[in-house]
């Protein structure tokens, strides 16, 4: 009985390996972009899994590019050196002592991990932050805020060489200023402004929520430009979906073929969006 089962379950894998096939082919070359959260990080357990699927990306052509965020990992380094933060409108303050601590946890201590993660699991991943190459050359975004940044010229061509190589760029959103400055950047708006210097095939939000809600709160699986402006005016997207689906529509106009906004913390959650007729999260388009 337990070969039986056994040989139900090897039978089962090879007909979803049969059954992506039209997505490998799909997707062979193309530039998908995954902003990876500091929530959607989770266990080590869970970085493991999302790294052995980015591993498999790669191999199987897909140019995977990750940008990550690590809000949670600033958070509790600014509590542990008494770093008292202001906040103006809701959002945190950006002085110098703060830019270098977000520059220290997120250029090293997160941007590491995740290296380490893809590494661990075959792959070939280096780590960059978008002062890298003025990969991410950016503006101040509002003075009050401080080295707060807002991307205005990306050069992305460090990317497409490491593309040539095989390499997958894991990359921190610290934006070089013009005048020898270091930015913080929003994780969603760096991923979302690097997908469109890519003109990538896809953007993959992972959030810790299953997709974009109508009403009734029910995942709404595709969406385009038109209908999340009208969501948005009528209330139905609100709170912390409006930055998100904000990214999804900059980086549609920028180029980017499809964003998706997904829940980073199901198991596999990139592999079921690229490679499974159901995909995962909700898909938007440009209309």
């Amino acid at each position: 009985m337990k070969t039986q089962d056994m040989n139900r379950d090897w039978i089962a894998t090879a007909a979803t390996l049969s059954s992506a096939l039209p997505y490998l082919q799909r997707y062979d070359d193309a530039i998908v972009v995954i902003k990876l959260g500091g929530h959607a990080m989770g266990s080590d357990e869970a970085m493991e899994s999302f790294a052995r699927d980015v591993v498999l990306m790669r191999q199987v052509g897909v140019n995977p590019v990750i940008v990550h965020g690590g809000g949670p990992m600033i958070n509790a380094m600014l509590d542990k050196l008494g770093a008292k933060s202001e906040f103006v409108n809701g959002k945190r303050v950006t002085d110098q002592l703060t830019v270098e601590v977000v520059e220290m946890v997120l250029s090293g201590l997160v941007n590491k991990r995740i290296v380490q993660a893809v590494n661990r699991q075959g792959g070939k991943a280096v780590g960059l932050s978008g002062k890298d190459a003025n990969l991410m050359v950016c503006d101040q975004t509002d003075p009050a805020l401080g080295f707060v940044g807002t991307p205005a010229e990306m050069n992305p061509t460090i990317l497409r060489d490491l593309f040539a190589h095989d390499i997958i760029p894991v990359i921190a959103p610290i934006g070089a200023g013009r005048n020898g400055e270091t930015f913080n950047v929003n994780g969603d708006t760096a991923a979302g402004a690097i997908a469109a210097g890519l003109k990538a095939d896809r953007l993959l939000l992972l959030t810790d929520v299953s997709g974009v809600k109508n009403a009734a709160g029910e995942v709404l699986t595709e969406l385009t430009a038109a209908q999340i402006k009208e969501m948005t005016e009528e209330g139905v997207i609100a709170g912390g979906m409006i930055p998100k689906t904000e990214t999804a529509l900059d980086a549609i106009e920028g180029g980017v073929r499809a964003v998706v906004i997904l829940d980073g913390r199901a198991p596999n959650a990139v592999l079921l969006e690229l490679f499974t007729e159901h995909g995962a999260g909700s898909l938007i388009r440009k209309g």
